[in-house]
């Protein structure tokens, strides 16, 4: 199948993924080649595709060109590899969230202690707050390599501010508006889970009041970093 560039804003996403997979690394979310972030693209028709890791390569042979793009269906339109095993799942998040751009998942080891359990993650620290709006909640068991896991995602993140899901005794999915964002939920994910699990080993964590989460998401999520800052002068 022909690898030769025809989409400007679908090579844009193929190089952008290459460095967000190495990311995926350096944080300690993936072990060998499990894991994959996938980004929401554009052909040149204008048309919707996905971008995703091909299934089974080394972290560090990942390059722009091994990137595959399908279609919302999973279908493969350009690449020589075949795609993640998780591509439908992918491709079902895309087809019924219209808002994400981005899809990751992971198998980093403290949330998957928690999906072992069946356990939600409690909201008992401000960065919890801050990054999902509450708890972080566990979807179902399902079967991999068919879109059974992103009905799971879908159906659990409806009505939570979430970007993150554990699903029940396999690993972690997060959404976002791009693949960076859904990245950085990927990582936050890790770090309270680790952060929680140390919490539970003195005791029982206490939760957050509901209003005081509202009140530190909200403002998180409208103050925190750069927004609409002036240009610098001079």
């Amino acid at each position: 199948m022909s690898t030769q560039p025809r989409w400007p804003g679908v090579d844009a996403a193929r190089e952008q993924l290459v460095d967000l997979h190495l990311s995926l690394v350096d944080n300690g979310l993936v072990a060998w080649t499990s894991g994959n972030v996938s980004a929401r693209a554009r052909d040149a028709n204008g048309d919707e595709v996905l971008v995703i890791k091909p299934s089974g390569i080394d972290y560090a042979a990942l390059t722009a060109r091994t990137m595959v793009v399908c279609d919302l269906h999973g279908t493969v339109l350009d690449g020589d590899l075949s795609p993640s095993s998780d591509t439908a799942a992918h491709a079902y998040v895309y087809r019924h969230r219209p808002d994400v751009g981005g899809v990751v998942h992971t198998h980093s080891p403290y949330a998957c202690a928690w999906a072992a359990r069946h356990e939600p993650i409690p909201c008992v620290l401000s960065a919890m707050a801050d990054e999902f709006g509450g708890p972080i909640p566990v979807g179902p068991l399902t079967t991999i390599g068919d879109d059974s896991i992103g009905r799971g995602i879908v159906a659990t993140l409806d009505g939570h501010r979430s970007p993150a899901v554990l699903m029940a005794n396999h690993g972690v999915f997060t959404i976002g508006p791009d693949a960076r964002a859904a990245v950085k939920a990927a990582v936050m994910c890790e770090d309270v889970a680790r952060s929680v699990h140390f919490a539970h080993q003195l005791g029982i964590p206490k939760p957050i009041p509901a209003d005081l989460v509202d009140r530190f998401y909200n403002r998180y999520q409208s103050s925190y970093g750069q927004h609409d800052q002036p240009a610098p002068s001079g």
